[in-house]
């Protein structure tokens, strides 16, 4: 088996809890942002997001419940004292500490206590590495099985809306967008949304696999704080290829970012573009952030258990939102819905100052 077995998934998403919803609701075409409840709006432009329906709002709680359902369908017991867990987050528990900040100090931006409270976790890391950082602890992930560091590794990615990113977001766009419509024409900006979600890592022979874990291609071209650079976006596909002994014609899908923001569309379109060649003769392209929003720095680890699942069924999420591709984007072929046998299946998360990561999945045995 060449790369590491996925023997778990675990998701939570404002579409659904649990990974089998969540991949259903999707695959239906479900999904839609809802006016803002968990903070004020009436002084922004925009007042939508796709939110998780329980309260409080809390990303530990749902990177709690990811876990539990990814070592569940691992076959592995709530008790992790000598199991690495590593998250991926963009904001931590900043809309804690949001709520908090007139009562006193705010929380430990780390997951590692509630992780230790609920899953006797010792050897916990939290990574802040912008909208790709849970693909960064997925690549440390499979670091530690090849240095063997570990058996069995847990990788998480967790977010929740901020009202800090949230103005900040509102501030900064052009317009005041009600829905994310990715690689769109009419686009008028990205929503955000909560999320979370998990995967074990195994070594092979450890346990059944779900799929496996190929590569992943890391790339920091630092060329901008924000805007992102078609060129660093190439390097890290090709890196991610190579480390996964494949060439670009032997990926059969794509989960592409997909934003929805006319710099991030356009920069990923044309990266695609040069990366498997223009004129519909690439593979099909999902994009779910018209249905989840951008869930931060869980985006990328998200799209990797809907990766698994397209893997293990043959279905794929349709890109809902987009009706007139940008110019960039007109010699993709975007996933409708149909269905599909994918070998090999990619993942693209990007992060604010070039901050890179694709993932390689393959098809379990």
């Amino acid at each position: 088996m060449n790369g590491w077995p996925i023997t778990g998934t675990g998701a939570v998403a404002a579409v659904g809890s649990g990974t089998a919803e969540v991949f259903a609701a999707l695959c239906a075409g479900r999904g839609a942002p809802r006016p803002v409840r968990a903070f004020d709006t009436s002084r922004l432009r925009t007042r939508h997001a796709y939110e998780i329906t329980d309260r409080p709002q809390q990303p530990a709680a749902w990177l709690c419940r990811a876990i539990a359902e990814a070592l569940a369908q691992a076959g592995l017991p709530d008790d992790l004292p000598d199991v690495p867990v590593l998250v991926g987050s963009g904001l931590r528990h900043l809309r804690v500490a949001e709520r908090a900040w007139s009562a006193g100090p705010p929380p430990d931006p780390h997951f590692g206590r509630v992780l230790r409270e609920r899953f006797g976790a010792c050897d916990t890391h939290t990574f802040g590495g912008a909208c790709s950082a849970s693909l960064y602890a997925l690549a440390l992930g499979a670091d530690l099985l090849a240095t063997g560091r570990a058996d069995t590794v847990v990788v998480a990615g967790a977010d929740t809306i901020t009202a800090g990113m949230y103005a900040l977001l509102d501030r900064a766009q052009p317009g005041a967008p009600r829905e994310v419509r990715p690689f769109d024409r009419d686009s008028s900006g990205q929503l955000i949304g909560d999320g979370a979600a998990a995967v074990v890592l195994r070594r092979p022979g450890v346990g059944p696999a779900r799929a496996v874990l190929r590569s992943v291609g890391l790339h920091c071209d630092a060329g901008h704080v924000t805007a992102p650079s078609a060129d660093g976006l190439v390097t890290a596909q090709r890196r991610a290829h190579e480390r996964a002994g494949i060439v670009a014609g032997d990926v059969d899908l794509v989960h592409a970012q997909g934003t929805g923001t006319p710099r991030n569309d356009h920069a990923e379109a044309e990266a695609l573009s040069r990366v498997f060649g223009p004129g519909g003769r690439g593979p099909l392209i999902a994009a779910v952030e018209g249905m989840t929003g951008h869930t931060s720095g869980c985006s990328g680890l998200l799209n990797t258990v809907l990766a698994v699942e397209c893997l293990r069924t043959g279905r794929v999420p349709p890109v809902v939102g987009l009706d007139k591709p940008i110019p960039a984007a007109e010699g993709l072929r975007f996933s409708r819905g149909e269905r599909a046998e994918p070998v090999h299946v990619q993942v693209n998360s990007f992060g604010f100052g070039g901050v890179n990561a694709v993932a390689i999945l393959g098809r379990a045995a």
